[in-house]
């Protein structure tokens, strides 16, 4: 037991312990309370972005003309085996889009896509990289909900090897959170799903689904052109590999690809969805 010259030392480190468990307490609280007020904080900016993306939304749906129309269209890279899934989606019909209204809303507009059962039905816009659209919405504002953006290498007019098209996966289901759906066996026993509509300035597109898969992020399912075609096949097999759907698409060297891609969770997962191009027709 620790000895003390006069009792005055006993009451004056006493009230040193105090002040020290005081001090301690006061910025264990000042700690809590910063926290609190920042995910006050996060939480509000995020509802603020979301509400802003669904204005924009509600903004584009009323400006734009969107039709089905299936007239002179060119089929590509047809199968040689009559019974393949391909001349069952061919007779899906085409998504036309008047794009002037859109281009003078954002006049880096290269296409609107959409996808059967979810709520993905957006302008595609693309920047000069991959960086500007994570965080500014179609009309070029600063949000953190960012926009659907094509990578900078690829190219929607004159088709790359590989097309990838990104997008945040938002928690409301905005932009591509409900991407999320492809992944459940109620989207995926829906044999109608698997199409992609794209239209773009030159050409609407229609385009089947050969696989679905979540990964750790990496690069190798991005890679927008091959240097050879063996390189190109050996990755449309490892794509094919990488399906967990109830699919089985013929796809080959001679496919033009469109590749979609969001978070999947905090930790750097993704979602892929690779699909071919089946057909397309000049949008006039």
């Amino acid at each position: 037991m620790k000895k003390y010259i006069s009792i005055e030392d006993y009451f004056k480190e006493q009230n040193n312990v105090k002040a020290q468990k005081k001090l301690l307490k006061n910025i264990i609280f000042i700690l809590c309370l910063l926290i609190f007020i920042f995910s006050i904080y996060t939480i509000l900016n995020w509802q603020i972005n979301n509400s802003k993306i669904r204005q924009i939304n509600n903004e584009i749906n009323e400006i734009i003309d969107i039709k089905n129309n299936n007239e002179n269209q060119q089929l590509v890279n047809p199968p040689n085996n009559l019974n393949d899934n391909y001349f069952y989606y061919i007779n899906f019909p085409f998504l036309t889009v008047n794009f002037s209204k859109l281009l003078l809303k954002n006049n880096n507009t290269v296409g609107y896509i959409k996808i059967n059962n979810t709520a993905v039905n957006y302008p595609v816009v693309q920047g000069s990289d991959n960086e500007f659209y994570l965080n500014h919405s179609f009309d070029k504002s600063e949000n953190k909900a960012g926009w659907i953006f094509l990578d900078f290498r690829g190219n929607l007019i004159d088709l790359v090897d590989n097309n990838v098209i990104y997008g945040h996966s938002r928690l409301d289901a905005t932009l591509f959170g409900s991407l999320n759906l492809v992944l459940t066996s109620e989207w995926q026993n829906n044999k109608d799903n698997y199409v992609i509509y794209l239209s773009t300035l030159k050409e609407n597109m229609l385009f089947q689904i050969f696989s679905i898969y979540t990964i750790p992020k990496e690069s190798y399912y991005i890679t927008p052109n091959f240097a050879s075609i063996e390189k190109k096949k050996n990755w449309l097999n490892e794509m094919k590999k990488r399906n967990v759907a109830p699919i089985d698409t013929l796809v080959n060297e001679n496919d033009k690809i469109l590749t979609l891609s969001t978070c999947q969770n905090n930790y750097g997962g993704r979602i892929v969805v690779h699909s071919k191009l089946i057909k397309k027709q000049k949008n006039t």
